[in-house]
């Protein structure tokens, strides 16, 4: 039996599809997404007025966003569309960054297994609990992988580096202003 002309075996379509997503991603500018002591703080340089890396989603829900503008911008319409609708429908306390982090994972999983190209964009869900210990924060990959982070999360551009020089300047419970700091620190 003869392989047809073209033939990827499914495995190298994945890898491909990994390093396609990861190279994209690595092109944009950082963003920072850190806890301070009384919240998460969320930094990023943007030098466009018009587009956005950082959003509120619900009441104390945020997004965070590197990669493809237009990718991540449609996965934050259907996360805010989501959050509106099971708030109206239930209540708002049901509407958590927990369940916005599995519907964008189930979502990218989607895209990046059935679709040719898949999505150039790595994200933060992060929410404020009444204490420190109530915050989550989510970061979710390309290919629809979630991750529980603790402190902090620094992805997009140069994201190792950054997050060796958040790390360096980083404790619990900051307050704001050092915290702002650390993550502008980081980011230059």
């Amino acid at each position: 039996m003869s392989i047809p002309f073209g033939y990827v075996s499914p495995e190298q379509q994945m890898r491909d599809k990994a390093d396609y997503a990861r190279k994209g991603i690595a092109r944009g500018r950082s963003v920072v997404v850190l806890q301070y002591e009384h919240g998460i703080l969320f930094v990023a340089p943007n030098p466009s007025r018009a587009l956005h890396k950082i959003s509120e989603i619900y009441d104390k829900i945020g997004f965070a966003a590197v990669g493809r503008y237009n990718e991540f911008e449609a996965l934050r319409l259907g996360g805010i569309r989501y959050a509106d609708i099971n708030g109206y429908n239930y209540a708002r306390d049901d509407v958590t960054a927990r369940g916005l982090a599995n519907l964008y994972a189930q979502n990218l999983g989607q895209i990046f297994t059935e679709s040719p190209k898949p999505f150039e964009v790595e994200i933060v869900v992060a929410e404020v609990g009444d204490s420190a210990e109530e915050d989550h924060i989510y970061r979710l990959t390309f290919d629809g992988s979630v991750f529980d982070e603790t402190g902090l999360v620094a992805m997009g551009g140069q994201a190792e580096a950054v997050a060796g020089r958040l790390k360096e300047r980083y404790r619990e419970g900051m307050p704001l202003a050092e915290a702002l700091e650390a993550a502008l620190f980081a980011l230059t």
